[in-house]
């Protein structure tokens, strides 16, 4: 029964609490440390400089909005990291003051932005920063695929003692084992329908 009560301190609460602040310092440095968002008293992603970088890059690749450029961020990011529109919106005035970006003429009510002979010189001038920068952005996507892999193993492994524990209680008998059986097989049939 000692060997059992082990087992079963594993998934309670200290066992939680252990693997969440492994996780927190794990990830801690991956996404709070990285100035994972803009809220919460959180350092920016990129500076001003950056940012700029950036915009200028994307939009190189084609013409695009401001909404576009905060999806585009986000995609790279794999989910991981929005800049908010009151960065993106000042930061493409700014390109455009520069001239390294013009506003292109649209029917509709969103800008959309075009780079300039200019801006596309400047971004080859920045080419190293540039790619260190998209590297730093890839690097954040893998860091979150990974977070999310690891929720789903630390989820297994306490539904795992969860049902040891259960088991190895006193009373637990053969109707005990159909119930949680029957639990397991509606899980399945839930993340099958996913």
């Amino acid at each position: 029964m000692r060997h059992h009560h082990h087992q079963h301190q594993g998934c309670g609460p200290r066992g939680f609490q252990a693997i969440s602040r492994g996780f927190g310092r794990h990830f801690g440095r991956g996404f709070a440390g990285e100035g994972f968002g803009e809220r919460g008293g959180r350092r920016r992603m990129f500076d001003s400089g950056q940012l700029r970088l950036v915009l200028l890059k994307l939009i190189s690749d084609q013409p695009r909005h401001g909404y576009d450029l905060i999806r585009a961020i986000e995609e790279l990011t794999g989910g991981a990291y929005a800049p908010s529109p009151g960065v993106v919106y000042p930061t493409l005035t700014m390109l455009e003051d520069m001239g390294h970006i013009d506003e292109q003429k649209s029917d509709g009510a969103r800008k959309a932005f075009a780079i300039t002979a200019e801006g596309a010189a400047h971004l080859e001038t920045n080419k190293a920063e540039v790619d260190a920068i998209l590297a730093r952005l890839a690097g954040l996507a893998a860091e979150r695929e990974k977070f999310d892999g690891v929720t789903v193993r630390r989820a297994m492994l306490n539904l795992r003692m969860a049902i040891r524990g259960r088991l190895m209680q006193e009373g637990a008998d053969k109707a005990t084992m159909r119930e949680v059986t029957a639990i397991l097989d509606e899980a399945a049939r839930k993340i099958e329908g996913v």
